[in-house]
């Protein structure tokens, strides 16, 4: 069973705190199922965005959530316009942003996700086979 955008933002926003870093709700979207969106601050003018990862990308739906790098260090004007988009497409989603100067997020990642990410070994997540260890207490 995937736990609820809810619980999932809280979760990580206490984690991200909690180590000392900075993260902040942008947008509250639908508290059981809305979509989820992460923006990396890189504090350099620049930012990642990550997104969940497409359902059509797995043969069997993973227990967690996944999520993807759609963006790397543009400008963030480029992540409005994305943010915009997905709000005519589906007003329910939730943003949430994080500070992290180089870039690495602990954030549950689908493997191999991309051609210019599949050999970045910055990119943290939990164990492929069980994606919700990253919500483990």
């Amino acid at each position: 069973m995937r736990i609820t955008s809810d619980f999932f933002i809280s979760a990580l926003i206490r984690r991200v705190m909690g180590a000392g870093g900075f993260a902040a709700l942008k947008r509250r979207g639908a508290l059981e199922a809305g979509a989820i969106f992460i923006i990396v601050d890189r504090l350099d003018g620049t930012s990642d965005f990550y997104g969940p990862a497409p359902q059509s990308w797995f043969e069997e739906a993973p227990d967690g959530r996944l999520f993807e790098k759609v963006l790397s260090q543009v400008k963030p004007e480029e992540i409005a316009a994305r943010l915009a988009s997905e709000a005519r497409m589906d007003p329910d989603f939730w943003a949430v942003e994080l500070e992290a100067r180089d870039g690495l997020v602990d954030l549950p990642l689908v493997a191999g996700e991309g051609p210019d990410d599949a050999s970045d070994e910055t990119q943290k997540g939990p164990p492929e086979d069980d994606p919700n260890s990253y919500f483990k207490f």
